[in-house]
């Protein structure tokens, strides 16, 4: 039985506390340790890296340091820059990813440099031509700080965007620290495998679509397989904080939305499904209030639901089929726990691709196999092939990358 001393600080402190759900235990998100300090923490407390400050402060005292971070970078409503500032550290740099530092941008729109509107800090992007983080800046700097919610997914950008400040680091010998979080797809691994002729910004390594890793444990794949440059042995300085009480097929429910149109758990669980539409003619709901919650085309064959793409600042100013009244599937009364489950999904891309009345489907086509990681997924759609028969053909891939994948596994 708890004290009543402990009973009435865990009382005062579970009001900042942020619950998820892991089986069917509830799992709570301790609150930074230089605000509060519990007496004993609960076994089950889900403690994020951001959160273990006793453990990367002591790197950074005294010392130049540069953030890489957007509006995820939080432990309840407190900026990872905020608290660093507050603790006396010399932050000098912000860097920021696509959709920005307070991630308001639109997928694909320009992010540039300026300051930061609160703190006063410069604020580089590290999205659009200077992906990469200069030699001007990492002079300036003695280490890094990477703290990016990501979902899981190859084509979601953060993680390339890792990739380029690992690269520098390892150019310039400047050490990272990643304060790693949890993967809300992170149950699962599935998807073809890229082809290095495939290599884009939406996707940078031999990895599946889903790779199931979190982005500490990712980053360390990335350093282990030597895959920051395609002939120099370059290797980043890299320091990972764990979180606490993490495994796998935890249930994290995220307490800001990674980007734009991203907006809830549902979509969340809907990407790594949904985003090979980009290289379409269809809608993912872009220009809606319920983006990757739907698909659709004005010429799709089934009419019993419909809607209309249209500009809305933050999310999306010019939408695909801006105007233009779709029809298609409306997913937003699917259960969130069986999608997740439930994991990558086929039978999406394929129904749209039968009942939409077109010849060019694939307009897109090179950005499509960009996603996809080859043409062979295109091909396969195309010549008529069932989500049993295209699974089969990634599956050996998949299976080596799974062999790899566990020798950088930090969390049950």
């Amino acid at each position: 039985m708890l004290s009543s001393r402990l009973l009435k600080r865990i009382v005062l402190v579970s009001s900042v506390f942020i619950v998820v759900a892991c089986a069917s235990k509830t799992v709570a998100v301790a609150p930074l340790q230089e605000e509060v300090v519990l007496e004993k923490k609960a076994d089950t407390a889900l403690i994020l890296g951001i959160q273990r400050t006793a453990e990367y402060l002591p790197f950074l005292k005294g010392k130049r340091v540069g953030v890489v971070a957007n509006h995820t970078a939080i432990i309840g409503k407190k900026h990872l820059v905020d608290t660093l500032l507050a603790m006396g550290v010399s932050v000098k740099y912000v860097f920021a990813p696509e959709h920005g530092f307070r991630g308001d941008a639109d997928a694909g729109a320009e992010v540039k440099d300026g300051i930061d509107s609160k703190t006063g800090l410069p604020l580089f992007s590290l999205y659009g031509k200077n992906k990469k983080p200069s030699k001007v800046w990492m002079d300036s700097l003695d280490i890094l700080v990477f703290d990016i919610q990501d979902v899981g997914a190859r084509f979601y950008t953060y993680i390339s965007t890792l990739h380029y400040v690992m690269q520098a680091c390892a150019e310039y010998n400047k050490p990272l620290i990643i304060l790693d979080r949890p993967n809300p797809n992170g149950n699962y691994v599935d998807g073809p495998v890229l082809q290095k002729k495939y290599k884009s910004f939406v996707g940078m390594h031999p990895i599946p679509v889903v790779h199931g890793m979190t982005i500490g444990e990712y980053a360390q794949m990335v350093n282990g397989e030597k895959w920051l440059h395609d002939s120099l042995d370059l290797k980043c300085p890299l320091t990972v904080i764990k979180m606490e009480n993490y495994n796998h097929n935890m249930i994290y429910n995220l307490p800001a939305h990674p980007s734009p149109n991203l907006t809830n758990m549902r979509a969340i669980y809907l990407y790594p499904s949904l985003c090979f539409f980009e290289g379409t003619i269809v809608s993912v709901g872009r220009g809606t209030e319920f983006p990757f919650e739907t698909y659709g085309h004005p010429t799709y064959s089934d009419k019993g639901f419909s809607f209309t793409p249209v500009p809305i600042k933050g999310k999306s100013m010019d939408p695909l089929l801006k105007g233009e009244q779709c029809f298609g599937k409306d997913l937003r009364a699917m259960n969130v726990d069986s999608l997740r489950t439930k994991g990558l999904d086929l039978s999406y891309l394929i129904d749209a691709y039968k009942n939409t009345k077109s010849d060019n489907f694939f307009v897109f086509s090179k950005f499509f196999d960009n996603l996809a990681g080859s043409d062979r997924l295109r091909k396969q759609i195309i010549e008529g092939k069932s989500e049993v028969e295209i699974r089969a053909s990634w599956q050996e891939e998949l299976n080596a990358f799974k062999e790899v994948r566990k020798k950088y596994l930090m969390y049950p």
